[in-house]
């Protein structure tokens, strides 16, 4: 464990890293995720500790977030509130158990809640819904996979928030934040932009070396990567600022990672184009002659996991080719076409 100066090599490096006077980056493990961390942001006051998400509700996550609170000489018990950029189990289910514990006020954005609901009926994460969009966008051969998957998943901890968030003002450990909406990688995702500081809490709305996952919730969005460009474009419209991600290092330009995102859909969209005038005809068979992840991988060296994570991707990138008059959309029974 270590307090350092925020610009460790490795983001993922347990400890606490100092971003600017009186905030910390404190990197969380996942269980068996590509990601591998998650960044909680810790504001310190005299009051206690304010927390920018949670992480995931393992025990590694909690050991690895009271010692990192001990490098800056804070307990657990002063954490009094968190604020969540998005219903994820590595933001929220971690900040569950903390406000069990020592009585943390936790809060989500109010556009959550029909995800949250549809998660606390079901006892799964988005397991159904996603697996019948997996049917609609022709990916049959896959959904038994992928539902053996969610079948060995260990249960996670869901329960309301204390208070949902609404777009405006919020107040965290001495500071007023401005809670922006930001609908795309889930239909309630907010930032928090501190503009005094010219810092943006980001979540998983602007990450510095991969691009958020589009279409994986329990709650669907019509069009979601219209909604993620049309948010990206929010961020543009912002004051430049210091991007503190959710996963990856802090970087300087929120405006220069937009940039490269935008760009990143607009040649994804063409692509996707381009693979239904070559005959794909549905998001599934889109999907497998695309390539994935910064690596170029194919489709059949990724996991069941990421195989379904590609197949909604590419559903959103045809929903919005169509809503650009670029295809048409048709279906064959339950499975949707495009031509």
């Amino acid at each position: 464990m270590r307090r350092d100066i925020e610009g460790a090599a490795d983001w993922t490096s347990p400890g606490a890293f100092e971003v600017s006077p009186g905030l910390f980056r404190i990197p969380l493990p996942l269980p068996s995720d590509g990601l591998r961390a998650v960044n909680v942001y810790a504001l310190l006051d005299d009051a206690g500790v304010g927390l920018i998400d949670s992480g995931w509700a393992i025990p590694d996550a909690r050991a690895q977030l009271e010692q990192a609170l001990a490098l800056v000489e804070r307990r657990m018990s002063d954490i009094h509130r968190i604020l969540v950029t998005h219903i994820h189990r590595d933001h929220y289910t971690l900040g569950v158990l903390l406000r069990r514990d020592f009585g943390s006020v936790l809060s989500l954005g109010a556009g959550e809640g029909p995800s949250l609901s549809n998660i606390m009926e079901s006892d799964q994460f988005t397991a159904m819904g996603n697996l019948d969009e997996l049917r609609r966008n022709g990916a049959g051969d896959i959904v038994d996979a992928v539902e053996k998957l969610f079948s060995t998943q260990t249960p996670a901890v869901w329960e309301a928030p204390d208070d949902w968030l609404l777009p405006g003002r919020v107040e965290l450990a001495g500071r007023t934040l401005n809670a922006i909406a930001t609908p795309g990688h889930t239909i309630g995702h907010l930032v928090f932009h501190d503009a005094p500081m010219a810092q943006l809490f980001a979540g998983d709305h602007v990450l510095p070396t991969i691009t958020p996952s589009i279409g994986f919730e329990a709650a669907a969005m019509t069009n979601p990567l219209r909604e993620f460009m049309n948010s990206l474009a929010t961020m543009r419209e912002l004051p430049d600022a210091r991007l503190l991600p959710a996963h990856g290092p802090v970087t300087d330009s929120v405006h220069a990672r937009v940039d490269e995102l935008v760009d990143h859909h607009g040649a994804r969209l063409d692509a996707t184009e381009a693979a239904v005038h070559a005959g794909a005809t549905t998001a599934y068979e889109v999907a497998r002659v695309l390539p994935w992840t910064r690596r170029l991988r194919s489709f059949a060296e990724l996991d069941p996991f990421n195989q379904m994570l590609a197949v909604n991707e590419t559903a959103a990138h045809l929903l919005l080719l169509v809503s650009q008059q670029r295809c048409v959309m048709t279906s064959d029974g339950e499975i949707r076409k495009f031509i």
